[in-house]
């Protein structure tokens, strides 16, 4: 099919690699999803929070549901303006791989921590830290040598920042040097994930909410029902209808404005009554003296033991012993880099799931009794 919008760079510079390889019969982008797919990080977001802490409801989403919904809306999106699918799909899949556990929740604890520790200026942002784990710490320090456009596409992928309209950037930029959220996309793929990330996720997050009891049917606005749908998947359905017309119309990503005036309306709900209620406001008091016990215990065997592998074989707390292990598969990374403890700290917390930080906490509050035999 043919598309109105034509990317400004050919896949000569988006489809390339750090490492040249040569290509299969996968073509690029799909080889992508394959290498994300099969790595510890994207294995690791179905227990990874999406809004709700640690849920032992199976019906809740987490982060890895959520990226196979920004997946699919992307694909559908792409698909009807003749854009390349497969790109999408790979940006979609590891837009969140860098997410912290318990969430935005965990981002904020952990910025906190690293400023709390000398580190004013740093702030964690989870699309700058997925890009870190695909191209630095997965496949045991090597990183995963995804292409550019979707590299590109994961850490410009800012889910928060709602707009209407939407362009990729024209500049090319070393990566690595983006310390904020403020680049676009330079593909109208990654634009198009930017803007699925938000649709996946406003309707999704009513339906947990109401699962969860923390709000009500009655508490919806009746324009919101009424205009977007009551069920997830009829907002989905027209907030992807909108985009695709009103794209083709404007020969530009955006939204109609009644619809997106009605997305603002969903997500100050959201913000109002989901995001900032009291249940998941107390949740993030305790995720918070999770973090912190993990974060100070971490730090402060690193700042005792270095790079001295063998002190981290403390039988008595089991994560002391998996944090060695983790330090000696990526030794040349971090000794190559000069990562300053925090950063290797923060490298370690931001990877866990929130049963493994729950877990983690528990052995340093509750270390294993001592065996005489």
């Amino acid at each position: 099919m043919s598309s109105i919008f034509k990317n400004f760079y050919e896949d000569s510079i988006l489809a390339k690699r750090k490492i040249e390889r040569k290509e299969d019969i996968r073509g690029p982008y799909f080889r992508d999803q394959t290498a994300i797919i099969h790595s510890m990080g994207f294995r690791r977001l179905k227990n990874k929070t999406q809004v709700f802490f640690s849920p032992e409801n199976d019906h809740i989403c987490t982060r890895i549901e959520h990226s196979l919904h920004v997946s699919t809306i992307s694909t559908v999106i792409c698909k009807a303006l003749g854009l390349n699918y497969e790109l999408a799909q790979a940006i979609a899949l590891g837009h969140d791989l860098g997410h912290a556990p318990f969430g935005h929740a965990g981002e904020e604890i952990i910025s906190d921590l690293a400023k709390k520790h000398g580190n004013n200026e740093y702030k964690f942002y989870h699309e700058i830290q997925s890009l870190r784990v695909v191209d630095k710490l997965e496949n045991d320090g090597k990183g995963l040598n995804l292409t550019f456009a979707v590299r590109d596409g994961i850490i410009s992928h800012c889910g928060e920042k709602f707009e209407k309209c939407i362009e990729p950037a024209r500049e090319l930029r070393e990566l690595e040097e983006i310390k904020d959220k403020s680049k676009y996309p330079i593909t109208y793929e990654g634009c198009v994930v930017r803007m699925a990330d938000k649709i996946s996720y406003l309707g999704r997050d009513i339906e947990d909410a109401l699962k969860a009891k923390i709000i009500a049917e009655d508490d919806i606005p009746k324009s919101i029902i009424e205009n977007l749908g009551e069920k997830n998947g009829e907002i989905i359905d027209t907030f992807v209808n909108d985009f695709i017309n009103c794209s083709i119309k404007e020969e530009k990503p955006c939204f109609s404005e009644e619809i997106y005036r009605l997305m603002i309306e969903l997500k100050e709900f959201n913000y109002e009554k989901i995001y900032k209620n009291k249940k998941l406001q107390d949740y993030k008091v305790k995720a918070r003296k999770v973090i912190e016990i993990i974060f100070e215990h971490l730090l402060k065997e690193f700042q005792n033991n270095g790079w001295n592998l063998k002190k981290y074989n403390d039988k008595l707390i089991p994560l002391n012993v998996r944090f060695g292990n983790y330090l000696k598969r990526r030794e040349k990374l971090y000794r190559n880099e000069g990562t300053s403890a925090l950063q290797i700290v923060i490298d370690y917390i931001s990877g866990m799931t929130d049963s493994y930080a729950l877990k983690c906490a528990q052995e340093i509050v509750f270390p294993k009794p001592i065996s005489f035999d």
